[in-house]
């Protein structure tokens, strides 16, 4: 007999695929492939099989002959049957011979090769880039959620909008010029899976919506420049200052992409004069605003700057998403298009979504709109802020010499090293399990700017309880202050 699926789900909650062959009969050809299920671990001990009608009804063969096959099987110590509780693979102390994994107590060194140690991370994660993972609203989301499903028509489970839900669309429409200041309608604005696939959809591609070169800023994500490598498109370096990035340096490029409200990794704001001048460099020459706004929502000594794109909707590109608001799990983010580009955009999707699952479209939509996002945010600032605090007053009292740089916004913190610490620091903290950057890794390597050590410090990664342990690991770790000189010998 060939393949055979056992599908008893009503009665024991999970299917069993067997491989039922052999000249021996179906009663031998039942009891060696239940034999070779457990032997090679695909059955794991406590695993409750199909009672006997229901895995007789679905083999093909006499209810006796499955009934003797597990009378077989318990006889020999394969299986366990109780009253109430059914057949069931027995518990075993060591695997059984030929067994393919080691017991699920063993200790690690008793393993040998057959199943090696899971590595473990660091002690202290204080990596730039996600949110405080503990702090995600379970139960907000899990009730939108089922709002969104619950009242969700029926073309809702078909082939999806590559724009998006419009029921999203229209719920950031109102959020983003609330909040952020931005000036769109609903069909400018196309849903992504983040800012990076944002990125690919404007720039990769044979038709591509934007071409190089592209002006960035000289400290980004070097994943994004990698990104943007793979796709043809040659960045050229753009040096930064206390006002955010020289625009003077601007040659001939046709777009530029900057991180205006809040200088990524550096943490400085693009001054207000150069948020102008940049917008009017693209009216004069013809080009685009990339504005990259990962952390707009979160500046804690002042209210959150608008974003550049409501200068002049028709001359920026606002990409934004809930990656470090809400979770980078949730993959969904946005574009709000000046209306030239939004067919060029589409036509890079594809005809169908493929990307943001539309039932969690519609959750966000809702979480939006019930105004549960509006109340995450404003919680998280506040315990984001309290984060960044803490870090301050740490460094105050454990380290002075240490200068934190840049506005008080966002999920992370450069901390200014002396010259030529960077490394050695970088070293020390992972030695001791404490997981961070140096400043250097975000360089662009083609630029001109001078080279600052320091470390980028994410504050907003651990969770609630671990972060004061965090931050005593941190701290422990930075190099002493530099020597100041003696007196002069005369």
């Amino acid at each position: 007999m060939g393949k055979s699926w056992v599908n008893s789900a009503e009665l024991i909650g999970a299917d069993l695929h067997l491989e039922l062959a052999g000249s021996g009969g179906r009663r031998a050809a039942l009891i060696g492939a239940l034999r070779e299920a457990v032997r090679s671990g695909r059955l794991a001990p406590g695993t409750r099989l199909p009672p006997y009608r229901s895995l007789a009804a679905d083999l093909g063969v006499a209810r006796n002959t499955v009934a003797d096959a597990y009378a077989e099987l318990v006889a020999e110590g394969w299986l366990t049957a109780r009253q109430g509780s059914g057949t069931r693979v027995a518990e075993r102390a060591e695997p059984l011979r030929h067994a393919a994994r080691a017991p699920r107590n063993a200790p690690a060194r008793a393993r040998g090769s057959m199943a090696p140690p899971r590595a473990r991370g660091p002690r202290h994660d204080l990596r730039q880039g996600t949110p405080d993972a503990s702090a995600f609203p379970r139960s907000a989301w899990l009730a939108s959620y089922r709002r969104a499903l619950q009242q969700a028509p029926s073309e809702v489970f078909g082939p999806g909008d590559p724009a998006g839900r419009i029921e999203l669309r229209e719920a950031l429409t109102e959020y983003l010029a609330r909040a952020r200041g931005v000036r769109t309608e609903p069909d400018r604005i196309v849903i992504c899976s983040g800012f990076a696939h944002g990125l690919r959809l404007l720039f990769g591609g044979r038709d591509r919506v934007l071409t190089g070169p592209l002006a960035v800023e000289a400290y980004g994500l070097p994943f994004h420049r990698e990104l943007l490598a793979s796709a043809g498109v040659r960045t050229v370096p753009l040096p930064l200052d206390d006002q955010g990035a020289r625009l003077d340096r601007l040659a001939r490029e046709r777009a530029v992409l900057l991180t205006p409200a809040h200088q990524f990794p550096t943490g400085g704001p693009l001054h207000a004069e150069r948020r102008a001048a940049v917008v009017d460099w693209a009216r004069a020459r013809g080009g685009v605003v990339v504005e990259d706004d990962y952390d707009g929502e979160f500046r804690y000594d002042r209210r959150p700057v608008g974003a550049v794109q409501g200068l002049d909707p028709e001359r920026v590109i606002l990409l934004g998403s809930v990656s470090k608001s809400l979770s980078p799990a949730v993959r969904l983010g946005w574009m709000v298009l000046p209306g030239r580009y939004v067919d060029g955009v589409l036509a890079a999707k594809g005809e169908r979504e493929a990307w943001a699952s539309v039932l969690d479209q519609l959750s966000l939509a809702d979480f939006i709109v019930s105004g549960s996002y509006d109340r995450h945010v404003r919680r998280m600032r506040l315990r984001y802020r309290s984060r960044r605090d803490r870090l301050v007053a740490a460094l105050a009292a454990q380290a002075p010499h240490i200068e934190v740089t840049g506005v008080a916004a966002g999920l992370h913190a450069v901390l200014r090293l002396p010259p030529g610490t960077e490394r050695s620091a970088v070293k020390a903290a992972a030695w001791q399990g404490v997981a961070l950057d140096g400043l250097a890794e975000f360089r662009h390597p083609a630029t001109d700017m001078a080279a600052q050590d320091g470390l980028v410090v994410g504050y907003a990664t651990p969770s609630e309880h671990a972060y004061g342990a965090a931050l005593e690991a941190l701290c422990g770790v930075l190099p002493p202050a530099a020597d100041k000189p003696g007196p002069a010998s005369g």
